[in-house]
């Protein structure tokens, strides 16, 4: 059974940093995307950032020069640096995989930053 995990989720202040990081374990025959989503309460789920194996990272246009995605070649994990973050950049952040028969989330991690 394939399972993400996400790791590194914290309370911060405005203009700092925190580095999410998602663990895949399980079996998967091959990823074709990696992405990082996040929901504020009260809102819709947004595209932080995705990658694909035609290209990427791509970027939310509310992070873009402040976030970055990187993966291991053995693409068992991939990360989320953020820098500046801002009290709209809290909610609970999402990593997800798929190929081309499903898609996999994890639980979910929790960011708040405090203005």
């Amino acid at each position: 059974q394939v399972q993400l995990v996400e790791s590194g989720g914290d309370l911060v202040q405005a203009g700092g940093s925190l580095r999410l990081s998602c663990a895949v374990s399980g079996r998967i025959i091959s990823i074709n995307t990696m992405g990082w989503y996040r929901r504020a309460t009260g809102k819709e789920r947004e595209l932080v950032a995705i990658t694909t194996n035609s290209g990427g990272p791509n970027y939310g246009p509310s992070v873009k020069g402040r976030f970055t995605m990187s993966r291991d070649n053995a693409d068992r994990s991939f990360s989320l640096q953020m820098n500046s973050l801002q009290p709209e950049d809290t909610g609970v952040y999402y990593c997800m995989i798929s190929n081309e028969w499903t898609q996999y989330w994890g639980q979910g991690t929790q960011v708040t930053v405090s203005s």
